[in-house]
Order: C-alpha cells, then sequence, then structure tokens
C-alpha cells in the first residue's frame, strides 16, 4: 500500500514538528556521511532548530574552516571583509573619542589653552568652577561628619569621667571599704582609702559549739595590721 503524499507546509503542532525536525535531520546527515564515503566528497552541513539548537555534519576528512576557506576561494569573495571594515570603522571612531578625552583632561589641567577660543575659555571655566563647587561642598560634609563623630567620642569619655569621679566622690565618703568573698563573712579585708595600713578579719563558724561559750556564737580571729 502505497503512502500518502505528504503536504509540505508549516507544521502547527511544535511537538510534531519538532519529532519531524529530528527525523529528516539524522536522514540528511546519513545522506551526507553516504556522500563523503561513497564518493570522497567534502560535506559540511549546518542547522539550527527552530529553537536555536545547533546541529553540524562535516566530513571526517575535513574541517568547518576548511570548508568556508574554500568556498570563499573558489568564489572569489571575502565573507569577512565587511565585517572587518565595520570593525576599522568602530576603532576610528574610538580613538577619536579617546583623543578628544585626553585633550580635555589636559586642558583641566591648564595645558594644551593656546588655541582654544574665549568662549571656549570661558565654558571650561564655568565648568572648573562647578566641579569646584562640587569638591568644596563633598569636602564639608566629610568633615561635618568626622566632627560629630568626634563630639559623640567626647560626650561618652566626659560621662565615663563623670561616673569615675561619682564613684571617687563615694570612696571619699566611706574611708574604709569591705572585700567580701560571699560566704557569710568567712573572709573579710578592710583597707583605709589613701593610707598604707591594711587589716584582715576572720569570721568562722565554730565546729564544736559546746567548746565555746553557750555552744552558740561565732568565733572572731583578728590578724594583725600589715604595714
Amino acid at each position: 500500500m502505497a503512502r500518502g503524499k505528504i503536504q509540505i507546509k508549516l507544521i502547527e503542532n511544535s511537538t510534531n514538528r519538532q519529532v519531524t525536525y529530528s527525523k529528516r535531520r539524522n536522514g540528511l546527515f546519513k545522506k551526507a556521511n553516504e556522500l563523503t564515503v561513497l564518493c570522497d566528497a567534502k560535506v559540511s552541513i549546518i542547522m539550527f532548530s527552530s529553537t536555536g539548537k545547533l546541529h553540524e555534519f562535516i566530513s571526517p576528512s575535513t574541517s568547518t574552516k576548511q570548508i568556508i576557506d574554500q568556498y570563499q576561494k573558489t568564489l572569489g569573495i571575502d565573507l569577512w571583509n565587511t565585517h572587518y571594515e565595520k570593525m576599522q570603522e568602530k576603532l576610528k571612531q574610538l580613538k577619536e573619542v579617546n583623543r578628544n578625552l585626553r585633550k580635555e583632561i589636559r586642558q583641566r589641567m591648564g595645558e594644551c589653552l593656546n588655541d582654544v577660543s574665549i568662549e571656549d575659555l570661558r565654558g571650561l571655566e564655568q565648568e572648573m568652577d562647578s566641579s569646584v563647587k562640587l569638591i568644596r561642598d563633598r569636602k564639608y560634609r566629610v568633615l561635618s561628619n568626622q566632627m560629630d563623630t568626634s563630639r559623640k567620642k567626647v560626650r561618652n569619655v566626659e560621662e565615663i569621667h563623670k561616673n569615675l569621679l561619682h564613684e571617687l566622690d563615694a570612696i571619699k565618703e566611706d574611708p574604709y571599704g569591705l572585700v567580701d568573698n560571699g560566704r557569710d563573712y568567712d573572709n573579710i579585708i578592710g583597707y583605709q582609702n589613701g593610707g598604707p595600713r591594711v587589716f584582715a578579719f576572720r569570721l568562722q563558724q565554730p565546729s564544736h559549739p559546746n567548746l565555746h561559750n553557750g555552744g552558740g556564737g561565732s568565733d572572731l580571729t583578728t590578724y594583725p595590721l600589715l604595714e
């Protein structure tokens, strides 16, 4: 039974279109390989699918570059000439822009002013004045921020100094201080503010109550004064 003739038109269904593309691409590559083997031909096929995916076939005895070079040589054309000319034109434009920028920089440094007209000199002067104003404003902002930071640091130092003075005044009002070890006054050290004399007490709970008067008091041990 013969197959019906397929109408050549765009396949609307994307899935069917991709399947047909894959099958026919493989068939085309198979025919290209047969031409290479049977006829010793140099074949190059470059294909892009509707999704932009690249597929290519190249005979094993050559390369894509060799095929393109031989194509240009045979037809006497240069495929890259137009592109090269565009690149040269773009390079020329960039060099001109670079030259003008260098000239403007030198003029702002006070150089290359002999051929500048009075109108251009006035415009340059106005631009320089505007630039100086912007720089000066920025400098003042930076200095203001630094001054604010310094003031905050000074206020913090003054607050710390004030607290230390309060603590010193409190010590002067109570010249004797006690250092407690947190164990019900087992060890107490006393010192006199501003003086070299130090004394210590040891207040102990008796381990044998019956050996002391009444058996319920505390034993107070006094150490000699330390010079």
